[in-house]
């Protein structure tokens, strides 16, 4: 008999009609009288029961049926006369595929999530795991969707590079030479001559600045993949290998950018209010009470729109009323994650997109603004004592910055100038300074965390948990 998926089997209200489904038992609760399987297949959330009259089938074929044994069900599909479920199956015949012993790791008991990502490999099948596969997979239709419609297009960046997007130089370096072998030169620097491709490369930390020549020739890109940082560090906020979202548009100025960070993640959300409740409702009440309510929030209310200099002076007011922070916000530092959400989450109770950075801890690729820390009074009085950056970092409560964007600058002579300023190698940009040497255009674009906008979909703490496979330092397993 042909499968039926669990989902559409909860659907149909065909009673009386023979139907087949497959999957992994949940529970299996076994008496003189009657047998009651949850069988669950990760088409949802919820299980269906397969009811079964022991006199009916072998004794040793139910007692195989274990908590994680995978089996196949045919029977009867009928309403159910318990309570919480609309129908179920009267089984007439039960296969078991894989049988599964009580060493398996992910039984029916309480387990912390740091435990089962020692079982990684296991865990994608509990409830928890599997809400958030689903709700991660309809967060990636929802990006592709949304860009689809707004007529941008699909720009697939390189994954191995010889330049580094961010100057921070923590990359994972690929190559085909023998490490216990190294050519040097006479100053002890490894020789690439014979690499593969001849000369040093990385994994790439960002697909931006491939993505910025693509909006200068299609208008409007997103890029949509795999990105690394060799970063050691053990957060609930970071991995080495994630995925990022990163839209470049040309002819955008800052408000537009701004505009478009914001319809983009109101979409997403709204997306899995729409599409996800039975995985969002079931998250809601096993990892985060005030989840749906949060999502909801999102979508009512406009994003505030702050200038950084002006956020330091709110953050330093509230340190005088008694606030304490462990790290210092004072103009010119990066603020940490515990000031951006104090801003979002106790000051302005709703997102906030931060703007006009100060140069010294921005990319040298950002525009900076015309007044450049001259005393000009800028939002609500705060004056900005040194230059500052069209940037747009999008913050969210519970994570922090969950998007960073900026206008780029256009300008040939003043790119140029930062990047000497910086003191950075261009022998590796030289094609990206191109693009302000022949036909630039004034563009902006954002990068979206995509397991940072899983985090505040499901409610999960760590991200370690909204990636299939998480990696981490001294953690490259499965």
């Amino acid at each position: 008999m042909k499968r039926t998926k669990i989902i559409d089997v909860l659907k149909s209200t065909d009673f009386g009609k023979e139907v087949c489904v497959k999957g992994w038992v949940r529970t299996h609760r076994s008496s003189k009288a009657v047998d009651f399987i949850a069988l669950n297949d990760g088409s949802t959330i919820k299980n269906v029961q397969v009811v079964a009259d022991p006199t009916k089938f072998d004794e040793q074929l139910l007692k195989d049926i274990t908590t994680g044994a995978c089996i196949s069900a045919e029977g009867v599909l009928v309403e159910s006369q318990g309570a919480g479920q609309s129908s179920e199956i009267q089984a007439t015949k039960l296969e078991v595929y894989g049988l599964c012993g009580n060493d398996y790791p992910m039984q029916k008991k309480g387990q912390s999530f740091e435990a089962m990502r020692k079982n990684a490999h296991m865990r994608l099948r509990t409830n928890t795991f599997g809400a958030v596969m689903r709700i991660r997979h309809n967060m990636a239709m929802a990006i592709h969707t949304y860009f689809h419609e707004h007529g941008f297009y699909y720009f697939h960046t390189p994954l191995i590079t010889a330049s580094d997007c961010e100057g921070a130089g923590n990359m994972f370096q690929v190559t085909t030479k023998n490490l216990y072998d190294l050519k040097k030169d006479e100053q002890g620097k490894i020789i690439y001559d014979d690499d593969f491709f001849g000369e040093q490369t990385s994994l790439t930390v960002s697909g931006q600045l491939e993505g910025e020549l693509g909006a200068t020739a299609l208008g409007a890109i997103y890029t949509f993949g795999p990105t690394f940082r060799a970063e050691n560090s053990n957060t609930p906020r970071h991995l080495a290998e994630f995925w990022m979202v990163e839209p470049e548009v040309a002819f955008l100025d800052q408000e537009e950018l701004m505009d478009l960070e914001e319809d983009f993640i109101k979409y997403c959300v709204k997306w899995a209010l729409d599409n996800c409740k039975d995985d969002l409702q079931f998250l809601n009440q096993m990892i985060d009470k005030t989840l749906i309510e949060r999502l909801e929030g999102v979508l009512k209310e406009t994003f505030v729109r702050l200038p950084y200099t002006e956020g330091i002076n709110i953050l330093q007011e509230a340190t005088k009323n008694g606030k304490k922070f462990e790290f210092p916000c004072n103009w010119g530092d990066d603020l940490a994650s515990e000031h951006e959400r104090y801003l979002v989450e106790e000051h302005f109770k709703k997102p906030v997109i931060m703007t006009d950075y100060p140069r010294a801890f921005k990319s040298f690729y950002m525009k900076q603004n015309e007044q450049q820390g001259d005393g000009s009074v800028g939002y609500k009085g705060a004056v900005a004592p040194g230059p500052t950056m069209q940037g747009t970092d999008v913050l969210f409560p519970q994570i922090g910055e969950i998007i960073g964007g900026s206008v780029r600058e256009e300008s040939y002579e003043k790119l140029m100038g930062e990047i000497e300023r910086r003191q950075m190698d261009k022998t590796h940009l030289w094609w990206y300074i191109d693009t302000r040497r022949w036909g630039s255009c004034p563009h902006a674009g954002f990068g979206l965390g995509f397991e940072r906008l899983i985090l505040f979909v499901t409610g999960m703490q760590n991200i370690r948990d909204v990636i299939p496979f998480p990696r981490t330092p001294k953690s490259a397993e499965f």
